[in-house]
């Protein structure tokens, strides 16, 4: 069975924002309400919405600043929601990132109606075939690229030496293989490298001080033998 996608609603009026959560449940949608910027900048972290519906008008961070915060990480489909008309205020919102904009108030059915055609146009992005010259790997939480030397860990970009980058992605690219030190001296500082094992002990200290272990997986030590990027099932 597929699993529900979720929505993440940001409203400060707690009843329009159960109302829409109604809606979107008989429409098999998980929900969550959060009712301020800063609640819906950490539910985007914990939560892992499909989508967000975001109303502008919010206290403290208000949902203008919370798109631009979402964007500079992130291609969460956003659709806003205002009690502003204006043309200028839509066209604000969309050159912010927005995927979509609603005047309150707003019909249920179109509510549904817009949510869905967002996903749609979102889904094939996400699974549009990888270009074969692109060299990236991506877990939960973690996405490294070797073709641009950058590294994602929980969305935020994590700045790496190159060697380190190339000893975690060739790790990640064969999960849960196991590679002796010579092994990783060998494909990462080549054949010709002069210094020791330790080494490769050194650049895994220092990636582990970079990236903590996940639920889903680690960089686990294989006692005397080496090292291996563990997946768990």
């Amino acid at each position: 069975m597929a699993a529900k996608q979720k929505i993440l609603i940001v409203d400060d009026d707690s009843n329009i924002a159960e109302l829409i959560s109604l809606y979107l449940t008989k429409e098999c949608f998980e929900t969550m309400i959060v009712g301020d910027g800063e609640s819906a900048l950490t539910a985007v972290e914990s939560f892992r919405p499909n989508l967000m519906l975001l109303d502008l008008m919010l206290p403290g961070i208000d949902g203008y600043q919370v798109c631009r915060e979402i964007r500079a990480k992130s291609a969460l489909p956003i659709i806003m929601l205002s009690a502003k008309g204006e043309i200028f205020d839509k066209v604000l919102g969309l050159e912010m990132g927005a995927d979509d904009y609603m005047e309150k108030p707003f019909d249920s059915k179109e509510l549904v109606a817009r949510v869905k055609a967002v996903l749609r146009r979102y889904k094939p992005a996400i699974q549009a075939p990888p270009d074969p010259d692109i060299k990236c790997v991506e877990y939960p939480d973690l996405v490294v690229n070797q073709t641009n030397y950058s590294v994602l860990y929980k969305g935020h970009p994590v700045e790496m030496p190159p060697k380190e980058l190339e000893l975690l992605y060739f790790l990640a690219s064969s999960p849960n293989h196991v590679f002796t030190r010579e092994q990783l001296l060998d494909q990462i500082w080549g054949y010709e490298y002069i210094g020791d094992t330790r080494t490769v002990d050194v650049h895994i200290k220092r990636l582990r001080e970079k990236i903590n272990d996940h639920e889903s997986w680690k960089l686990a030590t294989i006692w005397g033998i080496g090292y291996k990027f563990e997946v768990k099932a």
